[in-house]
């Protein structure tokens, strides 16, 4: 199993994520952060994905969720979180969604 490493702004997309849907429900907000760790458990396991938008990264669709987890595999035993996107968001290929 692969160690998780989460950029800065992969932890501010998951801090705002939750406090945006908090805001409605904040049982709604812990099932969704629930469902992320899962997916990033699962992707520590196998990093199963498909290719990213950006160069040497991956993209892994969060079961249930409109949300995309972006990571990528920097050596044999690193699965790092880059970003989690929600999936209408802007975002050509080559950079990351606009603020």
């Amino acid at each position: 199993m692969r160690r998780l490493d989460f950029t800065p702004e992969a932890l501010a997309d998951l801090v705002q994520i939750t406090a945006f849907i908090s805001l409605d429900s904040p049982a709604a907000a812990i099932r969704v952060s629930a469902r992320f760790f899962a997916t990033f458990d699962k992707l520590a396991f196998m990093p199963t994905a498909r290719a990213g938008r950006n160069a040497g990264t991956f993209e892994k669709p969060v079961r249930g969720l409109p949300y995309i987890i972006a990571f990528e595999l920097p050596d044999k035993i690193t699965l790092r979180i880059l970003r989690v996107i929600h999936g209408a968001r802007d975002w050509p290929a080559g950079r990351w969604p606009e603020e």
